[in-house]
C-alpha cells in the first residue's frame, strides 16, 4: 500500500510540474472590473505565473471546503462530546452504586473485585 501512495504522490507531481511548465506566462488580475474600477477610484491589480493562480485557486478551494465541512459537522461534534459526558458520568455512576450495594451487603472483598 505503501508503494501505491508513493507512485500516486510522484504522478501528481509529475502533473503539477507539467502544468507549472506549461503555464508560465505572466497574467494580470484586476481585483475590479475597468468599468466598477474608474467608478470607484480602486484599480488594484497584480502579474503573476499563470500557474501561480491555478494552483492559488485550487488552496483556496481547498481551503475553503475544509473549513465549510468543520462549520458543518459542528453539531455532530458537539453531540458526540455530549453524549461521553453523559457516558462518563453514567459509569461513574453505575460503580458508585455497584460500591454502595456490595458494602451494604458487608462483602468488602466483592466490591473490590467488582471495581
Amino acid at each position: 500500500m505503501r508503494y501505491i501512495r508513493y507512485a500516486f504522490l510522484a504522478a501528481l507531481a509529475v502533473v503539477l510540474v507539467t502544468v507549472a511548465l506549461a503555464n508560465r506566462d505572466v497574467v494580470v488580475l484586476h481585483l475590479l472590473p475597468a468599468e466598477l474600477a474608474g467608478l470607484t477610484g480602486l484599480s488594484l491589480s497584480v502579474s503573476l505565473p499563470m500557474f501561480v493562480v491555478i494552483f492559488g485557486a485550487i488552496v483556496a478551494g481547498l481551503l475553503i471546503g475544509f473549513v465549510w465541512e468543520y462549520m458543518r459537522e459542528y453539531k455532530h461534534r458537539s453531540a458526540a462530546s455530549g453524549h461521553k459526558r453523559e457516558k462518563e458520568k453514567l459509569a461513574r455512576e453505575v460503580n458508585k452504586l455497584k460500591t454502595a450495594k456490595a458494602k451494604s451487603e458487608g462483602d468488602e472483598v466483592l466490591a473490590l473485585l467488582e471495581n
